[in-house]
């Protein structure tokens, strides 16, 4: 049976072992092997002094802090959050709990509600790796350009465009023709506010400027700040003289994008896809049925999503070598958001607090689960 030699009998071996001759070398490395069970290149090794002792750390798994009881809890706020990026869930877990506890749908204790507050995102996409879902599918543009107006429209018109000033919003339409771009079908209105985040979406009958007109006027209305300015691509639905008009008679700045220049209304890109495919999906809604659909969950999302959906907000970005490295600010709700902006009056921030002690996360995801299922995209063939 081997045993390990202790370090000063190696030492004492070692001098020898570099003394004698090549013989000798020989008996005494095959009596060192004898008695360790070393490999004879280690062995080689540790007499001719090249061995290094070192003293490591043993590592042992660190204990799981986070459980399956655990990951049933988080899974039930990522669905409530409709599975959104583990970041902006993070900061909204404690009023799901919360919210979930208080309709009956959950049972969490203090200790856990605690524990859970803490965790980070990359744990939470650790515990519920298996449970990430999301739609996938491609849209097309139905921009026309409207070129008549152009000239008139300038960059600047009452007021400097300012992404710092909430008011000032990028609008797009967003088309539900499900693979088939024959006849009429319905379009979606999108409304971003720049600065804030919030957003707004109306559902209308096609791309017909009149109908795209009532929804911008719709839009505004429901804003809960006034609206400075609002940004478009170049589709003939937006530059037309009733559009135009409608801005210089308000008082509103009205600026365009450039042809082929997605770039220039980023903000309002990326919302057509978290917001109307995300929830609405690819099919067709060409009726009039749907289209009312359409705007009873609106009129639903728009105060899930505002009011209780953390957003996070490009901070910089920078570009090294190949690599670009983006830097994001702390997750906020839009209407976080809103209340901790200077330009808005403390009238409104008082409306809105108001406005959402009213409602409940719980019951407003109910509402939209239920309208989606009675939200049926017409057969294509």
């Amino acid at each position: 049976m081997s045993t390990k030699p202790g370090k000063e009998y190696v030492m004492q071996l070692g001098k020898r072992y570099k003394k004698a001759g090549k013989n000798e070398k020989k008996i005494i490395l095959s009596e060192f092997i004898k008695t360790t069970n070393y490999h004879r290149k280690s062995a080689i090794r540790i007499l001719s002094g090249k061995y290094k002792y070192t003293t490591k750390t043993i590592k042992r798994p660190r204990k799981r802090r986070y459980d399956i009881l655990d990951a049933i809890v988080l899974s039930k706020v990522c669905e409530l959050l409709d599975w959104i990026n583990s970041k902006r869930i993070q900061p909204a877990i404690g009023i799901s709990i919360d919210s979930l506890v208080k309709a009956h749908e959950l049972v969490c204790s203090d200790a856990q509600r605690e524990k859970l507050i803490g965790i980070s995102p990359a744990t939470i996409d650790r515990l519920l790796k298996t449970h990430k879902k999301r739609p996938v599918g491609k849209g097309r543009s139905y921009t026309k350009p409207g070129s008549l107006l152009k000239h008139q429209i300038q960059i600047r018109t009452f007021a400097d465009w300012n992404e710092n000033q909430v008011g000032f919003t990028e609008i797009d339409l967003v088309g539900h023709e499900g693979g088939n771009a024959s006849g009429d079908f319905g379009f979606t209105l999108d409304f971003i506010d720049v600065k804030s985040s919030w957003a707004e979406q109306v559902a209308v009958r096609n791309k017909a400027q009149v109908h795209v007109f009532e929804g911008i006027k719709r839009i505004r209305f429901r804003l809960p700040f006034p609206l400075l300015g609002i940004d478009s691509d170049g589709g003939s639905e937006f530059i037309n003289h009733q559009l135009l008009r409608y801005c210089i008679e308000e008082k509103i700045t009205f600026t365009r994008g450039r042809s082929g220049k997605k770039n220039d209304q980023s903000h309002i890109e990326q919302k057509n896809d978290s917001i109307v495919r995300r929830w609405v999906g690819y099919g067709r809604y060409d009726t009039e049925e749907q289209i009312a659909v359409l705007n009873e969950l609106y009129e639903v999302l728009r105060l899930y999503l505002n009011f209780f959906v953390p957003v996070m907000k490009l901070k910089e970005k920078v570009r090294i070598g190949s690599k670009v490295i983006k830097k994001y600010d702390k997750p906020k709700t839009p209407y976080q958001r809103i209340l901790d902006a200077e330009d808005i009056s403390d009238t409104i921030k008082e409306e809105l607090r108001k406005q959402y002690k009213t409602l409940n996360l719980v019951l407003l995801k109910r509402q939209i689960d239920g309208i989606l299922k009675r939200l049926k995209p017409t057969p294509v063939r």
